[in-house]
């Protein structure tokens, strides 16, 4: 049965379970479980014959955002002649020195960095003998009168923060911050790439100079469209295209030359006196 997700917001994964004498010998980090689920006393030194006290404490994780250390992945009720598992160890005591746990059962966990966990045990409870079940919660086993459960479930990881991008030269060179701006040291964004038509054009006609603002034509950037009158071209043999002749400048000259000799010599005429 897959473990189920935790969304509670306020539930962290639990990081070490221990013994603890009162509060006194409890460690800051961890908190002790002094009552059941029913609101009963959980002093497990009672089944003891003992007159001192013996709680259970757990410690969480504080911060899932920046997880630090291990948590713990597993907890386990062993009889005393088990063998421990491997990769589990017993858990620890904080105990007074004339307090001893009863032997015959012991508690273990198994512990894993953040990391290389997928499941976690994020919260410990405790009922009396009664067969009273707690709700989304394991039963782990009974020990010294009391039933223990444990509450699993999947681990969020934090997600990893984007890369930052970075920028080419080419999207720098839209930027429109002032070029005393720039970073010492980058190199200058590459030159304006000219069209083909206008590449043939003579250098020297500064209109079309790429150094001036003006050197951008109006055409640049329109694409080239038939018009739709001349898009059908189902009638249209296409040896006629295939065969298409492009004439040099000096051919379309000496085709069409016209020298305008009748024109020149009419206008060259006197006009006719009068009588």
């Amino acid at each position: 049965m897959a473990a189920p997700e935790i969304n509670d917001p306020n539930c962290y994964p639990l990081t070490g379970v221990g013994w603890a004498s009162n509060q006194n010998t409890c460690p800051k980090e961890y908190q002790l479980i002094n009552t059941t689920a029913d609101g009963s006393s959980a002093n497990f030194a009672k089944g003891f014959g003992q007159k001192s006290s013996c709680y259970l404490c757990v410690s969480s994780l504080l911060n899932k955002e920046n997880p630090q250390g291990d948590i713990v992945s597993d907890i386990q009720l062993l009889p005393d002649k088990n063998p421990l598992p491997s990769g589990y160890a017993f858990i620890t005591e904080f105990l007074d020195p004339k307090v001893n746990v009863s032997k015959k059962k012991r508690l273990c966990i198994r512990r894993v960095t953040f990391s290389e966990a997928d499941t976690a045990v994020f919260d410990v409870k405790l009922t009396g003998k009664s067969k009273q079940i707690v709700p989304s919660y394991t039963c782990i086993g009974e020990l010294s009168g009391f039933v223990i459960w444990c509450r699993k479930g999947k681990v969020a990881k934090p997600k990893p923060l984007p890369k930052p991008r970075s920028i080419g030269l080419d999207m720098r060179g839209l930027s429109l911050e002032n070029e005393n701006s720039r970073i010492k040291g980058e190199p200058d964004a590459p030159p304006v790439r000219l069209s083909k038509r206008r590449t043939t054009l003579e250098h020297k006609d500064s209109i079309y100079n790429a150094e001036n603002i003006y050197g951008i034509s109006a055409m640049d950037g329109v694409p080239f469209v038939l018009h739709p009158r001349f898009e059908t071209t189902v009638n249209v043999p296409s040896a006629n295209i295939t065969n298409l002749q492009i004439k040099s400048h000096a051919e379309i000259e000496n085709e069409y030359n016209y020298s305008f000799m009748t024109e020149k010599t009419a206008a060259a005429r006197l006009p006719p006196t009068a009588s």
